[in-house]
């Protein structure tokens, strides 16, 4: 009914944006074969990076980005074959792969898989180095409580060397839990919901939110997450890391 009138959940700001599920559009590429794409997040919308969901369609076939970007994918539901340094790997759901620019690699799928797709250009550390590619499933991270509260807990899904210039981590809210302050800093944020729910204070707005919509915070939005209902609240998220913001800017 809602929809009917012209309703949305979704929101967009200048520093900031929601898309629910309500108003997603499905789209096909050519580097996508056998599948169907939903971006959630794009440079057009503000944010240096593309988040983006993957259904595929039976046969689903891809390679490395055309455009020289560093890529993770996870699993949402499915199983995806990943082929990458010489070596197969099966990806069932929560499983993920983080395939740094440059590194070719294939991805395929015969049967029914959900995935969620991050890219991002590569920015080099000043130290040198590049990394490696990384393929782990979610259940085998240890879980940390943050700043010391057990009811949130957090998994990092790719190490903190120096030649990793993102962080992407699940965050994982008992019911009550919150952020324990607001968080306004230089790097941006782009964000999944995997399970249950909340309230997300986004610059001068709070939002009710729930699973499977994504959040893009820009740099210096104002943000804060508490967990409502009666189970827990899980996302992933992302945020450019270990670059100097005057060293080539905020990306």
């Amino acid at each position: 009914m809602r929809q009917s009138l012209g309703e949305s959940r979704s929101r967009y700001a200048r520093d900031h944006a929601l898309v629910s599920p309500d108003s997603h559009e499905r789209t096909t590429l050519p580097h996508w074969s056998g599948a169907e794409t939903i971006f959630l997040i794009t440079p057009q919308a503000g944010a240096r990076f593309s988040l983006f969901l993957v259904t595929s369609t039976g046969g689903l076939s891809a390679d490395e980005p055309p455009h020289h970007a560093e890529r993770v994918v996870l699993v949402r539901s499915g199983r995806i074959d990943l082929t990458v340094d010489g070596q197969s790997h099966t990806l069932d759901a929560d499983g993920y792969a983080y395939l740094p620019a440059g590194v070719p690699h294939q991805l395929r799928a015969s049967a029914e898989a959900n995935l969620i797709v991050l890219e991002r250009p590569y920015r080099p550390a000043p130290t040198g180095g590049t990394p490696k590619v990384v393929v782990s499933s979610i259940s085998k991270l240890p879980k940390t409580a943050m700043k010391g509260d057990e009811r949130l807990q957090l998994q990092k899904l790719l190490p903190g060397g120096p030649e990793f210039d993102m962080e992407l981590n699940i965050m994982d809210f008992a019911p009550g839990a919150s952020l324990p302050y607001v968080e306004t800093h230089f790097m941006e944020h782009g964000l999944v919901m995997l399970n249950g729910g909340g309230i997300y204070r986004l610059g001068d707005q709070w939002y009710s939110v729930e699973a499977d919509d994504a959040i893009w915070m820009g740099p210096f939005c104002p943000q804060w997450f508490g967990a409502i209902g009666r189970e827990n609240a899980r996302y992933l998220i992302y945020k450019n890391w270990n670059r100097d913001p005057l060293d080539g800017g905020s990306a």
